[in-house]
């Protein structure tokens, strides 16, 4: 491999889901190139149909107390799209089960319980601390293609942060509180509300950003036809 390759290769293996941020303010001209840049992501027909809502500052305190009063006054979460089906097979199960119990471990639950479940998804709800927040909304009628298209878009801001010494963890545990969202954002109702990301610099001291799940190996996923 060459020298080229293998950064970007490692640029793409070091991104991981941060869950505790520094109290220090991401500069915005930084994330307006990495926002500008993630905009060559693939579209059908250059139509790029995703949309960002870039939250911070007193902006974001008064999301974070509304989202935060909805879940204890004991709103359901009611998303505008699901993001996997009802049912999953062992496998999939399997992972989806160490994760969560990887991260709840992280921070200190040595038993994952219902109760710390539930204060961890509290915690998402404050986007873990991080001074920025990103609320990514389609059009009413997208279709599963535009939702593709828009985790092209995603995955670039991901990478476009890490090569800017930053971190993110995309959330789509707060965009269950749609409405709160749209309320407090001014977000349009034909919109649809996809996922939030939380961005800033990690607090590399907490031990939950320690916790990397493991990846799934070249065999799981891959089938060569010669």
């Amino acid at each position: 491999m060459t020298r080229g390759l293998c950064d970007g290769l490692s640029l793409i293996t070091s991104r991981h889901c941060k869950r505790a941020f520094l109290d220090r303010a991401v500069p915005r001209d930084a994330l307006a190139g990495i926002l500008l840049a993630a905009g060559h992501a693939p579209s059908s027909r250059n139509t790029q149909m995703w949309q960002v809502t870039v939250v911070t500052g007193g902006a974001l305190k008064t999301l974070v107390d509304a989202l935060c009063e909805a879940f204890d006054r004991g709103d359901p979460p009611r998303p505008d799209c699901t993001n996997r089906p009802p049912s999953l097979d062992d496998v999939v199960e399997r992972r989806a089960e160490q994760a969560v119990t990887g991260v709840l471990s992280a921070k200190g639950h040595a038993i994952p319980d219902r109760a710390a479940a539930r204060a961890h998804f509290r915690d998402n709800l404050r986007f873990y601390g991080a001074p920025t927040a990103l609320v990514c909304h389609l059009p009413g009628n997208a279709v599963p293609g535009t939702f593709l298209e828009l985790g092209f878009f995603l995955q670039n801001v991901m990478l476009g942060l890490v090569a800017a010494g930053l971190s993110s963890c995309p959330q789509f545990s707060v965009a269950g509180y749609a409405a709160v969202l749209r309320a407090q954002l001014a977000i349009p109702s034909d919109r649809l509300v996809v996922c939030t990301m939380a961005v800033g610099y990690a607090d590399e001291t907490a031990p939950v950003n320690r916790f990397v799940p493991r990846r799934a190996g070249l065999e799981e996923y891959v089938q060569w036809r010669e």
